[in-house]
């Protein structure tokens, strides 16, 4: 039986690991400072990034929340993994082959991983289906809808035959066992035992946003099925539909260049869209657009301004109108703008593309309307405008969604909009909405904190860089030590050490100092981190931040000599210290004493050792 991870390949996995493309596939990172990325916290909601990744020391660190570590930590935290799971994913990302030793505890082949192992299988499986001769009323309907081959293979779509036992028994035959197909939401419980979830019906696979199948998705072709038209993959511990977007793994890199993501409602449209042009089409799976799926997409997007968009398509109809005024309330959550566009004659982007071409998809996206006037026309929409009364109505449903706007320039704007699409006095409106703003309890928005300072509190018992004291030392110690932590791989190592081995006056930074200390070997990947993980509490925080702040510097050299320049500077403080310390201790011996003559040969040792430092500058 395999044991536990061979350490030295732990290792090996991650110094061959890049934490950014890892973290990268979930957070729109950007340049932020020397040798450091920014985005939008996965592990809390935030309005401005405060989440640095620093690839060469394979850190991140969040200011907002404080949630720091290696890739390792990072894999485990998003997709709920042992550690040698997260190990046995990264491993087979990069193609190698890992050892065990013997006697250790066997890796985890019963939860996530076989999971992912298992939809990997059945995708696979339905894949190749939809070439049987069973499969040509899917392929009828993917061709009826516009879709060819290519289209179907670049989507990943297949078939599940009509039987019962199709995937459970080739699925059976790969080594899984029921429980896992149980678990995977591929087979159901019948009272003669399992039998397939998906017959006869055409399936998406459907994928998390670094590209592993998670579920799928599967729509009734024959008149005798009785089950609902649409059927998706049951909660499972690796497909939770609240967070769940179709289509987000093809879309996610364009989503981030741009700035601006599609929303439509249903598999046949994000295919239409990205056929089309429109790479940015995403949809959620069997469940209404809500609060999850605006983190994730905010986080994609890195929606940390105003300058993004998210466009949203809907039906016309009641139902889609409900949509609409449902996404409007949970719009505020984005920086960026919200829009609506509606197709021709109601036409959905699948049957637009399909009636009218491509270019029909990509102008019903180009002439979309701002969200907050789409909310303000369904509500007024039943008034009589004509009318006094009809006017007044209309005007007391339509206030609350100005109000809402919390930005403070486009409030007043939509207060004239308003005012003009009723033909009523300005004043009127803009009075009717401010009393709906104060029923509501609305003001307008303001950031939680100040731009460029971090959010969440301050834990006065665990010292940030933001509440150390403002001194001369301290700072020094601060810088010198970050420098350290970023740079050490590429600093003088004689002199890193004697700055790391003499002690610091702050008590937090001289913690980190100790673990640092502790480091034999300053060029081994992960160094870094490893030492932060020794930091002792409640220091390690402080540590964490060290290593992920933007050291003050242009590029990587000037970083360097910066950094060895402050290393210097600790150490010819502590020189002038102890010279200080022998001056004194001099006036109190005779200076033909043993204790004189030896302080006087110390001082002369000092002094040479800062002239050759200073020389060295």
């Amino acid at each position: 039986m395999a044991g536990r991870i061979r350490q030295a390949d732990v290792e090996e996995v991650k110094a061959r690991t890049d934490i950014a493309d890892i973290i990268g596939e979930r957070v729109a990172l950007r340049p932020a400072g020397v040798g450091s990325m920014k985005g939008l916290c996965p592990f809390h909601d935030e309005r401005s990034p405060s989440f640095n990744v620093r690839p060469q020391a394979g850190f991140y660190h969040c200011f907002g929340c404080g949630e720091s570590g290696d890739v390792y930590s990072f894999l485990r935290r998003m997709d709920h993994l042992s550690f040698s799971e997260a190990v046995e994913k990264l491993a087979g990302r990069i193609g190698y082959a890992l050892h065990y030793e013997d006697g250790g505890a066997a890796p985890d082949t019963t939860g996530r991983t076989r999971l992912y192992a298992a939809n990997a299988a059945a995708a696979e499986y339905f894949r190749g289906q939809l070439s049987s001769g069973e499969a040509e009323i899917a392929r009828r309907f993917l061709g009826e809808r516009g879709f060819d081959a290519g289209a179907a293979a670049h989507f990943g779509v297949g078939y599940a035959p009509r039987g019962w036992s199709g995937v459970l028994t080739a699925l059976r035959e790969k080594g899984f066992r029921d429980d896992e197909l149980s678990a995977a939401g591929l087979v159901s419980q019948g009272q003669r035992g399992v039998y397939d979830r998906f017959r006869g019906r055409v399936v998406w696979p459907i994928r998390d946003v670094t590209g592993q199948v998670i579920g799928f998705g599967a729509r009734r072709l024959h008149e005798d099925d009785n089950g609902p038209k649409y059927l998706n993959t049951p909660e499972t511990a690796v497909y939770r539909k609240a967070n769940v977007l179709y289509g987000l793994d093809l879309a996610k890199r364009d989503i981030s260049r741009e700035h601006r993501v599609v929303v439509v409602e249903g598999y046949t449209d994000v295919m239409a869209c990205h056929l089309a042009g429109i790479t940015t089409a995403i949809a959620t799976c069997g469940t209404a657009f809500g609060a999850d799926h605006i983190s994730v997409l905010r986080r994609v997007m890195g929606d940390d301004s105003a300058a993004g968009e998210v466009i949203f398509t809907f039906d016309p109809d009641a139902a889609g109108q409900k949509a609409a005024l449902r996404a409007f309330a949970d719009a505020k959550r984005f920086n960026a703008q919200t829009y609506v566009a509606t197709g021709p004659e109601g036409l959905d982007p699948c049957d637009l593309r399909l009636q009218r071409g491509d270019g029909a998809v990509r102008a019903m996206v180009t002439t979309k309307a701002p969200m907050v006037e789409f909310v303000i026309g369904q509500r007024i929409a039943g008034f009589d405008l004509a009318s006094v009364e009809g006017r007044v109505g209309a005007l007391r449903v339509a206030a609350p969604v100005v109000a809402e706007l919390r930005d403070p320039l486009l409030q007043p704007e939509y207060v004239r909009v308003l005012a003009r699409r009723l033909g009523m006095d300005t004043e009127d409106v803009r009075r009717e909405v401010t009393r709906a703003g104060r029923s509501s309890g609305e003001s307008p928005r303001t950031d939680a904190a100040p731009s460029g300072v971090p959010e969440g509190t301050a834990d006065s018992l665990r010292p940030t860089l933001a509440t150390l004291p403002r001194t001369r030392d301290v700072a020094m110690e601060r810088d010198a030590l970050m420098g350290v932590l970023q740079f050490g791989h590429r600093m003088d190592g004689d002199i890193v050490a004697r700055a790391i081995g003499l002690p610091f006056r702050h008590p937090g930074l001289d913690a980190v100092r100790q673990a640092v200390a502790g480091v034999d070997d300053l060029s081994r990947p992960g160094w870094a981190a490893d030492a932060i993980g020794n930091v002792r509490e409640p220091y390690r925080g402080l540590g964490a931040e060290l290593l992920a702040a933007n050291f003050p510097a242009q590029n990587d050299d000037e970083a360097v000599a910066s950094a060895t320049d402050l290393s210097r500077r600790l150490v010819m403080r502590a020189l002038e210290a102890e010279k200080h310390e022998l001056l004194g201790a001099i006036q109190r011996v005779a200076p033909d004493s043993d204790g004189g003559r030896s302080i006087r040969i110390r001082l002369r040792e000092i002094d040479a050792e800062r002239e050759r430092m200073l020389a060295e500058e």
